[in-house]
């Protein structure tokens, strides 16, 4: 029984996996889509849910600073209704507002060259996205 976070992006969609206990998240892994086809994203979730026993998807909703939805979350709902068709499972949509710029902070405080940022933050986003609801959770 375990959480996957999901970070929803234009062109990518940022994993983060709970450990078994549902305590501690990690990033995962970072997919590439198209932005507009879901498909090649659920090819990539069907097995990761499957393989890591996942309950629950914990999804970012990225609202604007003054508590509105903008575009980016317009996106993540019609992705959560898209979850919701495929999986059976609780979804969860958390506020992610600059989480990424969060994750990007973490990675310069690492010294990570901006090549490889690139590559992973949308994974750690994902994770810090996850680790609210789990401390959510947890409380």
């Amino acid at each position: 029984m375990r959480c996957l976070g999901l970070d929803l992006g234009t062109k990518t969609l940022g994993l983060a996996l709970s450990d078994k206990s549902n305590l501690i998240a990690s990033p995962f892994k970072v997919l590439r889509w198209d932005g507009e086809n879901y498909d090649l994203l659920f090819k990539e979730l069907d097995s990761i849910i499957k393989d890591n026993q996942i309950t629950d998807l914990v999804l970012g909703l990225p609202k604007n600073m003054n508590n509105t939805l903008g575009f980016a979350a317009e996106r993540s709902l019609k992705f959560k209704e898209a979850l919701e068709e495929r999986y059976k499972l609780n979804i969860t949509l958390i506020d992610e507002r600059l989480s990424t710029v969060e994750a990007t902070n973490y990675l310069l405080d690492a010294d990570m060259s901006r090549k490889k940022r690139k590559q992973v933050v949308d994974g750690v986003a994902a994770s810090i996205i996850l680790d609210t609801y789990l401390k959510m959770k947890g409380e």
